[in-house]
């Protein structure tokens, strides 16, 4: 790009015009902001949003966005009136379950550097006198809260014109009332932004266009999977009770509050009382019937963003909130309205270049919470070539086609809203919709009662209620002590035995929706040698773990890369992503060079795969295929063809959960015969199927690490303790020169092993880990590690942080010792893998 390339903005509410103000502040001038609306009142969420912004979520990136949000309002003022009142965020507890779950919140908010704290009923009154401390109907009262000081009010329809007005100050062009009607393109990228008023050139083209944006995408092919939600608000009569108190009509001096037992939330209006409510039905937006506004027509009650308002909807949440704020028993409402906004099948924000149109980017369904901070990153994606802030979450592409059909986005972020203030499980899986993608394998998984969780559409066995008979058979030394309850959910003890079996005998795991693709074509070996940093370039056989890096050295993914032969390689991957990021890198490979062409294919639904594991995995396998899987016939790390039971299987010695065993590979139609004939070889053996519980305490306790848990793009391979997969003497990958200079920069922190030290506290993830009373790191991955009788976590602490040191982790409020240990804690040497 040149220093200041030609960017459209398609969208002047809160997102655009951040990111239109993030550019201009990075010297990129030559920008113009199209709006459909008036300026000065664009007519979207925007212009509607009640204005408060929590910090507090379960995302460490999203949380980040917050919190950047909070200070660049805050920061953004005239006059000496800034754009955040920093009242603080209170969350309320009227049930203990609710009580635990802020505690964990709290552990949570200090994992990611959020000052919180948790206080009592007393202090929640002397806060928010309002607040009725008595017994409320159903018999509940008011237990407690969650203070988060820093928390507030942002003025958004404000922060819009002086961001609008600071921008046009740096050379930014605004279009009000200009409707977009196409975009440009040629030879693959954007060119130009279609409008009422003619067509404005563009090299880079940013929907920001809010509830507008699966339409918008819709225009270049791109399905945006987001829902447009009504969601309902009231202002209240004036209460007696804040006559005087806020200076402002609009103002506010006491945090706001959410009540989430009920789905609702409070802020201060002047006078008055703002009331949000989730407690009614999902209400999906008809885009079609939406009133078409001239900017004359438009005013603070009449826009497209804002419905009609549904006062029976409402009514059960007028009874509950003149239940927890009594003064409003002599209060109206003086306005109420169904306003607008946007829901996604994971209640993510969607961030990101089209995949087939380059120089297209999206960012979509952007809270004002998050605003300022999702803007700062795409400024950095479009300046720099990467966000600072990790995006794996958000990433536009993130989910499987099925995933972005109108029927699925539709019940999914209907979910979403019924469930956004629910307390839900790490592992809480989907009540619907459910058996999307199942494997060849899931009739017998079903016959041997397997209890599924589901991840991508996928579903994935967990533990099977057909070894429950096993427990009876348990060594005591494999027996795990009883976990609590929130550790308990979705858990059952048979995975201790399912990893027992597979440490003595031998376990079958569906090792089927690990994605997969297949890279092909003369240009194979050059495209992954310059994505990756191991040393791909070996003969036909070899089997590479690597990463693929971003230009900072930033790990993007880790991949297992298959040469099958001299133009064919399989690759295991993580996501979506990495297929989407894969095949326009070989796109643009076979554009520059013709001769290398690649062509990358995602096989995952066309293929399934077993891993068939433990100590007695030969004898199993050797009963069904006279191939030579011996150490000689099929050394560790390598890959070749074999007939199991006349099956063409691609048998790949590897394992996951450190034990003797291959993943074996055939397409779907053989998938059942394999299981079968596998399963039946096995039962003289003692052969289980195993699910996702064992499976992930015996990869702790081995120490291989998941990423997007365990690491991200925030993290480089040698602090992740990944510094053997960068081949030696390589270079010339993507991000080997930052890579180079990591290497050299003293560590400031490492992801640990920590052991719990009573052998029974079970932590989960997203932990604050504290060393000498202060909190210094957090929680990645956790489980019970069944083959070493004792809680396992990793955890991201200093570097100067040693094995042996004692650690703490914090735990619904309670601080559970750990301790710093050598990792791997099973098999160091390899013996067991490696047979």
């Amino acid at each position: 790009m040149t220093a200041s390339p030609r960017v459209v903005i398609i969208g002047a509410g809160i997102v655009g015009t951040n990111l239109a103000d993030e550019l201009a502040s990075r010297g990129w001038t030559n920008i113009t902001v199209v709006e459909q609306g008036p300026l000065e009142l664009a007519g979207g969420s925007t212009s509607h949003a009640p204005g408060l912004v929590f910090q507090n979520n379960g995302s460490k990136t999203m949380t980040e966005f917050a919190t950047y949000t909070v200070n660049k309002l805050l920061s953004l003022s005239k006059d000496g009136e800034s754009c955040f009142n920093q009242v603080g965020g209170l969350e309320l507890a009227t049930t203990p379950g609710r009580l635990a779950d802020l505690k964990r919140k709290m552990g949570v908010m200090t994992s990611w550097g959020v000052e919180s704290r948790i206080i009592d009923a007393d202090e929640c009154e002397k806060i928010y006198p309002l607040l009725n401390t008595g017994t409320l109907t159903g018999g509940r009262e008011v237990l407690g809260g969650l203070l988060i000081p820093t928390d507030g009010l942002a003025l958004a329809a404000r922060a819009v014109q002086l961001l609008i007005e600071r921008s046009r100050e740096h050379g930014v062009t605004y279009l009000g009332s200009t409707t977009v009607t196409g975009i440009a393109r040629e030879g693959g990228r954007v060119t130009g932004v279609e409008t009422s008023d003619g067509v404005v050139p563009a090299d880079i083209v940013v929907s920001c266009a809010g509830f507008w944006g699966r339409e918008l995408g819709r225009m270049v092919g791109l399905e945006v999977p987001l829902l447009p939600l009504a969601h309902q608000y009231v202002v209240t009569t004036p209460l007696p009770e804040l006559e005087g108190v806020n200076e402002l009509p609009k103002g506010a001096s006491k945090p706001i509050l959410r009540y989430q037992d009920k789905d609702l939330y409070y802020r201060e209006w002047g006078d008055s009382i703002g009331i949000g409510s989730y407690a009614h039905r999902p209400m999906p937006v008809d885009m079609s019937a939406l009133p078409q506004l001239a900017a004359d027509e438009m005013s603070d009650h009449r826009m497209p963003s804002r419905l009609d308002f549904t006062l029976e909807d409402f009514v059960p949440a007028w009874e509950d909130s003149q239940d927890l704020l009594p003064a409003l028993r002599s209060a109206g409402i003086q306005d109420g309205f169904n306003g607008i906004f946007s829901f996604t099948p994971d209640g993510g924000p969607l961030i990101g270049e089209h995949p087939d149109l380059a120089g297209f980017f999206v960012a979509e369904a952007v809270w004002v919470t998050h605003s300022s901070g999702v803007a700062k990153a795409v400024a950095e994606l479009l300046v720099e070539g990467r966000s600072r802030t990790d995006l794996h979450g958000t990433e536009l592409t993130r989910f499987e086609k099925v995933q972005t059909s109108d029927s699925y986005v539709s019940e999914t972020s209907q979910q979403n809203f019924v469930e956004i203030y629910d307390i839900l499980h790490p592992l809480q899986p989907r009540k619907s919709p459910r058996d999307l993608r199942v494997s060849p394998f899931n009739v017998r998984q079903k016959e041997l009662g397997a209890f599924f969780l589901e991840s991508a559409g996928w579903e994935r066995p967990h533990w099977f209620e057909a070894n429950r008979g096993l427990l009876a058979e348990l060594p005591e030394e494999w027996l795990a002590p009883e976990r609590e309850e929130w550790a308990a959910m979705f858990h059952s003890p048979i995975s201790a035995a399912e990893a027992w079996k597979t440490r003595t005998a031998v376990g079958l795991y569906d090792m089927t929706p690990l994605k997969r693709l297949s890279v092909t074509g003369p240009g194979a070996q050059a495209l992954l040698h310059r994505l990756s940093t191991g040393n791909i370039a070996k003969k036909p056989g070899a089997v590479t773990y690597c990463l693929l890096l971003e230009h900072d050295g930033g790990i993007r993914s880790d991949v297992t890369v298959a040469r099958l032969t001299e133009e064919e390689f399989q690759l295991g991957v993580n996501s979506n992503v990495d297929f989407d990021y894969l095949r326009v890198e070989a796109r643009r490979q076979s554009a520059a060079d013709p001769a290398q062409w690649a062509h990358v294919t995602d096989i995952t639904g066309s293929t399934c795969c077993i891993g068939l594991w433990g100590p007695l995995a030969r004898e199993v396998i050797g009963k069904v295929s006279a191939d030579d899987l011996s150490n000689d016939g099929l050394k560790y790390f390598r890959t070749k063809e074999i007939s199991v039971g006349g099956i063409p299987v691609t048998a790949m010695r590897l394992s996951y959960v450190g034990e003797l065993g291959w993943e074996l590979y055939t397409t779907a139609e053989y998938g059942l015969k394999l299981w079968d004939l596998l399963f039946e070889a096995g039962r003289e053996h003692g052969i289980v199927a195993a699910g996702r519980g064992a499976f992930n305490s015996m990869r702790l306790e081995k120490g291989y690490r998941l990423w997007g848990t365990d690491m991200t793009s925030e993290h480089h391979p040698y602090e992740s303790g990944l510094g053997f997969s960068v081949a030696k003497d390589k270079s010339g990958f993507v991000g080997a020169e930052a890579l180079a200079s990591r290497k050299e920069q003293a560590a400031t922190r490492a992801l640990r092993c920590l052991t719990v030290d009573d052998g029974a506290s079970v932590v989960l993830g997203k932990e604050p880990v504290y060393v000498g009373g202060e909190a210094v790191g957090y929680v990645t991955s956790a489980a019970y590690g069944y083959t070493v009788h004792k809680p396992i976590a990793y955890a991201w602490l200093p570097a100067g942080v040693e094995i042996g040191d004692a650690v703490e982790i914090e735990y619904f409020g309670k601080r559970v010792a750990a301790t710093v240990s050598a990792e791997p804690l099973v098999d160091p040497g390899m013996e067991r893998i490696r047979g």
